[in-house]
């Protein structure tokens, strides 16, 4: 996916590159066969792959994602794979795939903040196989009350991704560490319900060598609630260019996300 770098003042500003990956997992662990509803997503620009993200399926049909990965693409592939490491050709020749019908950004996107409204959706032409396990929505507003007078909650969450395990500023780029493989992590909750800086559409979780936390390649991922198969939130931003620190989560309780969402599972 494209490469966001996020910065926060009393003001959000989005600075991008083109066609380079956008948050995977950091200080994580390969996922295996933990989370086969979790796959690789490759969108097309102009019919040529341009970028990749991570997405969950909610139904065999149904993918769940970043709305800044559907958003101007003119077609998108799954993949389901945990382990990509064994293809040399991008992307992905080889593997079994399934096409997308269609893709969709929810609405107020494009108009922005895009941050405030970064859920998208991949219709496949085709239903999956071998997959009987799927993600699911939160009760509506479930997270508000982990607000807290201390400002961190103990709630822990599971990310889940393909991408980055280490980023290195640009002149070092180098270095960068991705090894195709769906990951997972388990970052706690930082901030939520903040008027100057989540909002009330996205949570803050901890990136450190002690929890794991998401980088470039994981934009459109699942963080589940606990262990469950809720998708608390969608990786959706991060706040430098090392994933360091902390990563953003687009909340999935909010009533327009589950609007928007569950007129395709309908």
């Amino acid at each position: 996916m494209k490469k966001y770098l996020v910065v926060f003042t009393l003001i959000i500003v989005l600075i991008f590159s083109t066609v380079i990956t956008a948050s995977a997992i950091t200080d994580g662990e390969p996922d295996g066969d933990g989370h086969p509803h979790v796959g690789l997503l490759i969108f097309d620009y102009m019919g040529s792959p341009a970028w990749r993200c991570t997405g969950t399926l909610l139904s065999p049909k149904v993918v769940l994602t970043a709305g800044h990965c559907t958003y101007e693409a003119s077609a998108a592939r799954l993949w389901l794979e945990s382990d990509m490491r064994d293809n040399t050709e991008y992307p992905y020749a080889g593997k079994t795939s399934y096409e997308a019908k269609a893709v969709y950004t929810m609405p107020g996107f494009a108009e922005g903040p895009w941050f405030a409204y970064d859920a998208g959706i991949v219709i496949l032409k085709n239903p999956v196989k071998g997959v009987s396990t799927f993600g699911e929505l939160p009760e509506l507003n479930a997270f508000d009350s982990y607000k807290t007078k201390r400002g961190v909650n103990p709630v822990s969450f599971t990310a889940v991704g393909y991408g980055l395990q280490e980023s290195y500023p640009d002149a070092a780029w180098w270095k960068d560490v991705a090894e195709r493989i769906r990951m997972v992590s388990h970052p706690k909750l930082i901030q939520i319900n903040d008027p100057g800086f989540t909002g009330d559409f996205s949570l803050l979780l901890s990136n450190n060598t002690n929890t794991g936390g998401t980088c470039f390649g994981d934009s459109g991922g699942p963080n589940f609630l606990f262990d469950t198969n809720v998708v608390a939130g969608i990786t959706s931003f991060g706040l430098n260019p090392t994933c360091a620190g902390t990563g953003g989560v687009f909340r999935t309780d909010r009533a327009n996300v589950q609007e928007f969402v569950l007129q395709f599972l309908d």
